[in-house]
């Protein structure tokens, strides 16, 4: 390689380099923008939930914020699971259309189809509306509260499945969060 074939591809590489750092640069300023987060007051990021919101306890759902929601949100969803139930994941909640200028579910929303915002609640897997909180049948469990920011208001009834949800729901996800909590049930003495 003679003289100028070394500089050309000093100078190929230099601008291989400038090119990268620019990539650089705009990715991590992506990743540096807030994204969407969901928290609650009843438990911290992966803390134990009382047993007050489980099903030795009142059973109720616990309060539930959340912030930075992207720009276009029409409607959030929420599906709250358990993928450590011994025959597979168990859906404990499903709750959607719930208003886009809404950020927030106060503690204990009744196990309604229709509350008075509009929000719709579906079908857990104990069969029922609304909420059915952690009931583990041994050790910790994990409980998964996803949530979603939609850029539609979904034509659909209430009672839907979680499976239902995820489907009419699939190419409207502007951004996702989740929270998760524990919970183990306590032998009771006597």
């Amino acid at each position: 390689m003679g003289k100028w074939g070394i500089i050309g591809l000093i100078v190929v590489l230099f601008f291989l380099f400038v090119r990268c750092q620019s990539k650089n640069k705009t990715r991590n300023h992506l990743n540096g923008r807030t994204t969407m987060q969901l928290v609650s007051s009843a438990f911290d990021s992966g803390g134990m939930i009382p047993v007050k919101y489980t099903c030795d306890g009142e059973d109720i759902s616990p309060a539930l914020k959340w912030n930075n929601a992207p720009a276009g949100t029409k409607t959030f969803a929420l599906i709250a699971d358990d993928p450590d139930a011994p025959r597979g994941t168990w859906v404990h909640w499903v709750i959607y259309n719930i208003p886009g200028n809404q950020h927030q579910l106060k503690e204990g929303i009744p196990a309604l189809r229709k509350l008075t915002d509009g929000t719709l609640q579906g079908t857990n897997d104990f069969g029922k509306i609304g909420y059915g909180g952690p009931c583990p049948p041994n050790g910790v469990h994990r409980y998964y509260f996803k949530l979603y920011a939609l850029d539609t208001v979904l034509a659909v009834n209430a009672g839907i499945s979680k499976a239902e949800l995820l489907k009419k729901i699939e190419g409207h996800i502007l951004a996702k969060t989740e929270l998760m909590g524990r919970y183990m049930r306590q032998k009771i003495r006597k």
